[in-house]
């Protein structure tokens, strides 16, 4: 697997090698042993997976508060995604810092969001499928998040016209400085 750095040096871009002959192609989308030694020491407990029919969706930005904050390792399996990480930790020289990347079947690419992070992410086509492993169970009571139009951290969203499609949880988040942050 091939790694990059993104702006925030704890989200990573993931590039799994493809190999290919006539009869098509095979990667390795996951290796414990090769990511606690290139990525991060952590363990993937449960994976997820969302169907978004609409491009233009935005699911986020989310997270879980201690003790059940969630790293992530996200792939696009079907369509495309633009995928954001926001760093929440209080004593970071990163907080309210992001990066992101872009994510399709294409390119094959993952991004890994630790834990103490906000994930989100935009459909960039119909029919997108999203699949991500996470370092902690689903826990109800620690589901959290923030607004994703939050103008501190001002991501730039590459929206459809008139706007996202979001849930109405999505359309209610706080801003992060209106939030009690845990991190």
């Amino acid at each position: 697997m091939n790694i990059d750095n993104t702006y925030l040096n704890e989200v990573k871009v993931i590039a799994p090698i493809r190999h290919g002959d006539n009869r098509g192609w095979f990667m390795e989308t996951y290796s414990e042993k090769q990511f606690r030694e290139k990525v991060s020491d952590v363990r993937f407990v449960q994976d997820n997976h969302s169907k978004s029919s609409l491009a233009g969706t935005l699911r986020g930005l989310h997270f879980q508060i201690p003790p059940f904050a969630q790293g992530k390792l996200v792939r696009c399996v079907s369509g495309k995604i633009w995928d954001v990480a926001v760093d929440l930790r209080k004593n970071s020289a990163n907080y309210g810092k992001w990066a992101a990347a872009e994510l399709s079947p294409e390119n094959s690419c993952q991004l890994f969001v630790p834990a103490g992070f906000a994930h989100g992410f935009i459909t960039l086509a119909a029919d997108t499928e999203v699949i991500y492993k996470c370092t902690e169970y689903y826990d109800s009571k620690s589901d959290a998040g923030i607004a994703w139009n939050d103008p501190d951290i001002n991501l730039p969203w590459p929206l459809p016209l008139p706007g996202p499609i979001l849930s109405s949880k999505d359309d209610k988040l706080p801003y992060l400085k209106n939030f009690s942050n845990p991190f």
